[in-house]
């Protein structure tokens, strides 16, 4: 069974840090590309970071330049260093596997950024 657990959401200031971690189970963590989405209250879900199971990473345009994706593979988890958080950062945060041409998602962790 897949499944995906996010942790380290939290209420920040504007211009402060989180560490967003997503780890995985029942599944070969070492060969399957990630992916961090959010989702803003009345929005859609949108792409935030991709990183495949190399290690390339891919960035919304958003995000380029104060977010950094990275994985362990050694402890089948995933990471988003959020720095520079902004207001308009505040959503659910969610991680995501393709495995064996399905999609997995975690259940989230609620990032708010205050003004």
């Amino acid at each position: 069974q897949v499944h995906l657990v996010e942790s380290g959401g939290g209420l920040v200031q504007a211009g402060g840090s989180l560490r967003l971690s997503c780890a995985a189970s029942g599944m070969i963590f070492v060969i399957t590309p990630m992916d961090w989405y959010r989702q803003a209250p009345g929005k859609q879900r949108e792409l935030v970071a991709h990183i495949s199971n190399g290690g390339i990473t891919n960035y919304a345009d958003s995000v380029k330049g104060r977010f950094t994706i990275s994985r362990d593979n050694a402890k089948n988890t995933m990471y988003l260093q959020m720095n520079s958080l902004k207001p308009e950062d505040t959503g659910g945060y969610y991680c995501h596997a393709g495995v064996g041409r399905r999609d997995y998602w975690g259940q989230g962790t609620q990032v708010t950024v205050s003004s």
